[in-house]
């Protein structure tokens, strides 16, 4: 079975981190929709820009994978970089294609969960002040939309990075879109905070970094698996990112991995030929 997971927001849930700063995850277990059909995971996942790159579903979906060994864990990105609150209402295109998105998944998955990082857009001019009645509108009409009433929600906190300097300076009340988030969370059923305490950004001071992003996956996986907030940073972050670093990669994965290498030309047709002998053991 698949246990799919929809992925909404703005750029920190597409995924802004610098892929080689991090190692890859791959995992046969863990897919993608993308072109109308699901596809072994290869990041970036929400490709919204020719700019993404490592997101948080990623490891969270890795460590869903160990806890639920008889499943596929299924992403199904959505999110859209620089998109305001208001973007995602219920009568507007975000909304919209999600739904649609997360329906078609539906036919072929079970929907787990909602995945949702916003807030950088509404962090100025006082928006903060409507955020927490918009998103109780945007979430329960996705909820009624995909008739799963009680599914979680689990709902990032803004770095504490910004307000300081970079594209992330003009986030002035990112501590009180915060509040309004959190006071979601706290007031409605099967919706879980996770603190962005502790992350790092990029050096445009906005957007999460990929070792950061990393950790981000993890504590979603916390709140997802704990059924509760996460309102601190974890002590076993780094041990659980080790846990799917060392994972020994099964045949099929490696096979992949290695025809990306040579599909973006990181290594020559020979190469591919002779380590492709290595792994089918001739």
């Amino acid at each position: 079975m698949i246990k799919s997971f929809l992925m909404l927001g703005q750029s920190n849930m597409a995924g802004r981190g610098f892929i080689n700063e991090v190692p890859p995850i791959y995992n046969e277990r863990i897919q993608m929709l993308r072109n109308g059909r699901w596809q072994m995971m290869a990041e970036p996942i929400n490709y919204d820009r020719p700019v993404a790159g490592v997101g948080l579903a990623s490891s969270f979906a890795d460590l869903l994978s160990q806890k639920y060994e008889e499943d596929v864990i299924g992403l199904i990105p959505c999110a859209e970089g620089g998109s305001a609150l208001d973007e995602w209402a219920p009568d507007q295109m975000l909304f919209k294609h999600a739904v649609a998105q997360a329906k078609f998944a539906m036919q072929t998955s079970t929907l787990a969960g909602i995945l949702w990082h916003q807030g950088e857009s509404d962090c100025t001019d006082g928006h903060y002040q409507y955020y927490g009645s918009k998103l109780t509108s945007i979430m329960e009409a996705l909820r009624h939309e995909l008739n799963v009433p009680e599914i979680p929600i689990l709902i990032g906190g803004l770095g504490d990075f910004l307000g300081k300097e970079g594209f992330g300076k003009g986030c002035s009340e990112y501590e009180q879109v915060n509040q309004a988030i959190m006071r979601f969370a706290q007031e409605h059923n099967n919706c879980y905070f996770i603190t962005a305490k502790e992350l790092t950004s990029n050096p445009d001071g906005i957007h999460v970094d990929a070792v950061s992003q990393r950790k981000f996956g993890v504590r979603y996986f916390e709140a997802f698996f704990g059924k509760k907030h996460i309102l601190e940073p974890l002590v076993n972050e780094d041990e659980l990112l080790n846990q799917i670093y060392t994972r020994k990669h099964t045949k099929s994965e490696q096979i992949y991995m290695l025809s990306v290498n040579f599909g973006v030309g990181n290594i020559t047709y020979k190469e591919f030929a002779a380590k492709m002998l290595q792994i089918n053991g001739a």
